[in-house]
């Protein structure tokens, strides 16, 4: 199973950036999907998860301006980055619980990350 991500790079602050992820290879089903991300000097961090069932949650530092969306028929999920602040500025990291035949406990997986640079 691989995670790919796509869309990071440089923003200006209050600006939008929307990254997106796919996952491929041999997979049955798919749990949750979510966002991590890794400033420099810090520890990797929860942005925000979403379930099978479309269940949200997100960081409190995040609520109201990012928001993630997944489609379960092409194992994607995306997340929408608006009002972004320099704080913001990180790797991001792509994450899933996927089942993998012939298992039927979910085993996590991750993107190699997209970096996000918030900065005038």
């Amino acid at each position: 199973v691989q995670l790919v991500e796509s869309g990071g790079g440089l923003v200006q602050p209050g600006g939008s950036l929307r990254l997106s992820c796919a996952a491929s290879g041999s997979i049955f089903r798919i749990n949750k999907m979510g966002w991590y991300r890794q400033a420099p000097g810090k520890q990797r961090e929860l942005v925000a998860t979403v379930t099978s069932s479309d269940t949200t949650n997100y960081a409190d530092s995040v609520k109201g301006r990012f928001t993630i969306s997944r489609d379960m028929a092409k194992n994607t999920v995306d997340l929408q980055m608006n009002s972004l602040e320099p704080e913001d500025t990180a790797l991001y990291f792509c994450n899933a619980a996927v089942i993998v035949p012939p298992t039927i406990r979910p085993q996590t997986y991750w993107g190699p990350g997209t970096p996000v640079t918030v900065s005038s």
